[in-house]
């Protein structure tokens, strides 16, 4: 890690005081700037008045969960990442967070590596996206307003889940494998889970299909995903 490099601003949000500590000495000596907040009250309030480029954020403290704290500032338009920590591997857990709004996920005990590389990954520089509507059959994309709809009903979409429809979108037909879809939208480069896309694909699926509408992205089993838009009756 170098020292004297300035790599972004973290705040780091936890009412443990020992993990606090450590994690603001190891990012500092890593070169990130730190901010620190012990619940997501004082969290909300240091966000908004020193906006950071990368938030870590404890999902379980006494005064406003860490998903209360991402859900509030998803309702605010704030599209900061947002990396959570929890000390239960529970799925449920795991799934409330992303759908507040929640880039990615640690589990406590967690080595101060694998943090620092997915806070890079988070803050990593990624090509500016086409600014151009993408309309596929019966959806249309506007990146630059962040806005969906499809059959002309527009759809409330998280920030990274409006990332992966865009990605798919912009390659229909073709099918991209999970590890492309981690590279493109999430910008991992190292070994993750790459379960995170099956779940980001459930939930945009749940978003897609209200009301029998067909589905428009398709599993190659053993490959990764497709979209395609065949029209509101199609077979699904």
């Amino acid at each position: 890690m170098a020292m004297g490099r300035d790599r972004g601003r973290v705040l780091v949000v936890d009412d443990d005081a020992a993990i606090r500590r450590s994690l603001e000495r190891g990012l500092r000596l890593g070169g990130f700037t730190v901010d620190l907040a012990d619940g997501g009250r004082p969290a909300l309030e240091v966000a908004r008045r020193t906006p950071p480029d990368a938030i870590v954020l404890d999902i379980s403290m006494p005064d406003l969960s860490g998903i209360d704290v991402c859900r509030t500032l998803r309702g605010e338009d704030n599209d900061v990442p947002v990396l959570m920590l929890s000390a239960l591997d529970e799925t449920a857990d795991r799934i409330a967070g992303l759908q507040a709004g929640g880039d990615d996920y640690l589990v406590k005990p967690f080595a101060l590596q694998e943090l620092v590389l997915r806070l890079e990954a988070l803050l990593r520089r990624r090509p500016p996206k086409d600014t151009e509507t993408v309309r596929v059959g019966g959806l249309s994309l506007d990146p630059a307003a962040r806005q969906v709809s499809l059959d002309g009903r527009r759809l409330d979409l998280t920030r990274r889940e409006f990332e992966l429809l865009h990605v798919l979108a912009l390659n229909t037909g073709i099918v991209l494998g999970r590890d492309q879809l981690l590279d493109r939208v999430w910008g991992y480069d190292f070994d993750v889970r790459t379960d995170a896309v099956d779940t980001f694909v459930s939930y945009l699926r749940r978003k897609l299909e209200t009301a029998g509408r067909a589905r428009i992205i398709h599993t190659v089993r053993g490959v990764g995903f497709v979209l395609r838009d065949d029209g509101p009756e199609a077979g699904r």
